[in-house]
């Protein structure tokens, strides 16, 4: 069954559910392993199989054992930039490197690797 906006909350649960169930059994795991791995009860996987609510905290957890976690990704996706969003990062991409500013009058040592060996005072 397809998930729709006209989809009564009580059968969205259950669908999902279902889905769920048929994930854990394709990777072979019965009620019990998925609850120890994912640290919940098996009450809690029961629960989430037929079709009631659960925390979001633990289908987070059951989501990571089957392998789902990211598929969050794809249900609830991260919002584009809105119009005025854009317009305000338009532009503000670097353009140039700015060295700091050195005072007019004040000698600069020349450049060196760091691994020279220390000049003596007489060396010159």
């Amino acid at each position: 069954m397809a998930i729709s906006p006209y989809t009564t909350d009580g059968a969205t649960l259950g669908e999902l559910g279902g889905r769920l169930r048929r994930n854990r059994i394709r990777r072979d795991l019965t009620q019990m392993d998925l609850a120890r791995e994912a640290g919940v009860g098996v009450d809690t996987v029961k629960r989430m199989e037929s079709g009631r609510a659960i925390g979001t905290d633990r289908l987070l957890r059951i989501l990571r054992v089957l392998g789902l976690l990211e598929t969050l990704d794809q249900a609830i996706p991260e919002p584009p930039p809105s119009p005025l969003e854009r317009l305000a990062l338009e532009g503000r991409e670097r353009q140039r490197v700015r060295h700091p500013r050195r005072r007019s009058g004040q000698p600069t040592a020349p450049w060196t690797w760091g691994d020279e060996a220390p000049r003596r005072p007489n060396e010159g």
